[in-house]
């Protein structure tokens, strides 16, 4: 089958070479010259694990090639749209300008008896009129909505072993051919059992972002705990192991911490709920503002941790900040808590050096004020406290005991819970972390 991708960034490009692997003939089309360049040899353009290796692999078999012209989508049986949807400048709601503009400029291209489908996360009620425009644009052309459950780290692994998939279909007729095309597209995936959900379109655009809804939720649960664990000595990482034996709640996202970042969760509750709003059912979701309140707290907490472990002031403290993307395995630095958290320690006067295996040369852009290093140790070199703000696997495995020769004192803020307690403190580390008593 031939597919084309519109939009080329982080889900589409993922989307493009994994269809390639499936056995499509792709042709990945964006505006940006120089990001279709760079995949045109085989260049990730943001690190991702397996990206690079797999997008090697498929444009060698002569199935997918990248464009900045959408007349190469011609001829397409099927074309994901897979641009951006981010938050409005000074408000909740989602920009809408890249989704609408896709479709546009493909309606130029496509054909009676195509499938234009929707991958990007978008407000309840984008399909339904996207589907008005693509029907009367081209007669007998037809819009799905198939959401994307991308985890940044696994993008790869989710796209080619789905834990589901979810189709936004019209009704009637024209519903049977949007799912014989698609099926045809995930034919693969759909043989090996994967779980399908059928759906109307309002149902699909909400999957995603009730999901993200949820995780969110259940961050900032853990991270109020968290909160109320300070205030009266209790440890919530024992909380979170006992209460998560409970399989009705599950161990998953009950790490109390920095809380989350990036760019799907908090522009997307955020968009939840500006949309809700406009639905005149704002107060479905207003309980998701105490969500998006207790996460960006854990950032102001973790400074005001950091200066108490300093003896009450950051002013020419030494402070190195090991972590710079929002979550580890991922150059991702939108929305990032460790680096917000890096700036404000700048503000008040510490000396600050940020480090991050994969996240340097984008935080270098968007964030030049501050001083980097290349390494953990360079960081930390005379520091007077180390903030691990990022889990990555080489953070979790530093050895504390040779780690502690490189700094001054050894002082140790624990942003995500994720050091062993006991080995840093048998080293003769103070370490701290949120929601947990000192050591």
């Amino acid at each position: 089958m031939k597919i084309s991708v519109i939009g080329c960034g982080y889900l589409g490009a993922v989307h493009a070479a994994s269809m390639a692997e499936l056995g499509h003939d792709v042709v990945g089309i964006d505006v940006d010259r120089a990001k279709i360049e760079l995949l045109s040899q085989a260049k990730a353009p943001f690190f991702e694990p397996g990206f690079e290796e797999l997008l090697s692999r498929t444009l060698g078999t002569g199935r997918l090639r990248f464009s900045t012209e959408f007349a190469d989508a011609a001829g397409a049986s099927v074309h994901f749209v897979c641009v951006g949807t981010p938050q409005k400048r000074g408000e909740y709601a989602a920009d809408m300008r890249y989704v609408q503009g896709a479709v546009e400029s493909l309606l130029g291209v496509v054909a009676s008896g195509e499938l234009v489908v929707g991958k990007s996360t978008v407000p309840v009620g984008t399909a339904a009129a996207l589907a008005e425009l693509v029907a009367s644009k081209v007669p007998g052309a037809l819009l799905a909505w198939n959401p994307e459950f991308l985890r940044e780290g696994f993008a790869v692994q989710d796209t080619l072993h789905p834990d589901r998939l979810v189709y936004g279909l019209p009704a009637g007729p024209d519903g049977d051919t949007a799912r014989a095309l698609l099926d045809e597209v995930y034919a693969t995936i759909v043989e090996r059992g994967t779980p399908k959900v059928e759906s109307d379109y309002a149902t699909a655009e909400m999957v995603k972002t009730a999901a993200n809804s949820f995780l969110a939720t259940k961050i900032s649960f853990i991270n109020a705990m968290a909160e109320l664990c300070e205030a009266t000595g209790a440890d919530v990482k024992l909380l979170a192991d006992a209460i998560g034996y409970d399989d009705r709640i599950g161990r998953k996202f009950l790490n109390a911490g920095l809380g989350f970042g990036g760019g799907c969760l908090p522009k997307d509750i955020r968009a939840f709920m500006a949309r809700a709003g406009e639905l005149g059912a704002d107060q479905a979701l207003t309980f998701l503002r105490e969500v998006d309140n207790i996460n960006m707290r854990r950032r102001i907490r973790m400074v005001e941790l950091a200066r108490e472990v300093c003896d009450g002031s950051l002013l020419g403290k030494r402070v190195a900040v090991l972590g710079a993307a929002f979550k580890p395995d991922s150059d991702d630095i939108r929305d990032s808590p460790a680096l917000n958290v890096a700036a404000q320690l700048q503000l008040q006067g510490a000396v600050v050096r940020v480090t991050d295996p994969a996240a340097v040369e984008n935080s270098r852009r968007l964030w030049p004020q501050l001083d980097y290093a290349d390494s953990a140790e360079e960081a930390a070199e005379r520091a007077d406290a180390v903030l691990v703000l990022t889990e990555w696997k080489q953070y979790r495995e530093l050895d504390p005991v040779a780690f502690g020769k490189v700094v001054r004192q050894k002082r140790v803020l624990d942003g995500r819970n994720a050091l062993d307690r006991d080995a840093w403190t048998s080293a003769g580390w103070a370490y701290r972390a949120l929601g947990r008593r000192a050591g």
